[in-house]
């Protein structure tokens, strides 16, 4: 992803208690991970990460926020699966969601993701916050071909 998108980012402000995922809480880390998702008039409308644990993937993702609770969430997640299972062939996908992040929680089951443990993580700005790990239930569900890659990738 390159800077001009990561300082688009940083302009992200969500409603509480999804102001967790503003865009400038913290730096970006391992920027090489993050791939830009644009529309056909070139407008940044999320972003997916990827992050190689072989033989397995870790997958993040995030909506711009006025594109939240609109009903996309399920196949921007899919597209986002999808480029992640062509371009990498990890054996599993793992994904980390706030456990108060019901919304996302459920839009990750109905791709056939299920919680397998849970921990929390402390942030300067929030304090402790507790996490699920998410994975798929041992391979690509059939709901996953939502049909080839995600918007352009910067």
């Amino acid at each position: 992803m390159v800077e001009e998108s990561h300082v688009e980012m940083r302009s992200w402000r969500y409603p509480p208690p999804f102001d967790f995922y503003d865009g400038d809480v913290d730096e970006v880390e391992n920027p090489e991970r993050f791939f830009g998702v644009r529309d056909e008039t070139g407008r940044l409308v999320g972003f997916y990460y990827f992050e190689e644990k072989p033989p397995d993937l870790d997958y993040g993702l995030g909506l711009r926020p006025d594109l939240v609770g609109r009903g996309l969430g399920l196949e921007f997640f899919l597209r986002g699966l999808a480029y992640a299972r062509e371009r990498y062939r990890p054996r599993r996908v793992f994904l980390h969601v706030a456990e108060f992040n019901e919304r996302a929680r459920v839009v990750y089951e109905r791709a056939g993701f299920e919680v397998v443990s849970r921990h929390v993580r402390t942030f300067d700005r929030f304090g402790a916050v507790p996490f699920l790990t998410m994975a798929d239930r041992a391979g690509p569900p059939a709901a996953a071909d939502a049909g080839g890659r995600p918007g352009s990738a910067d």
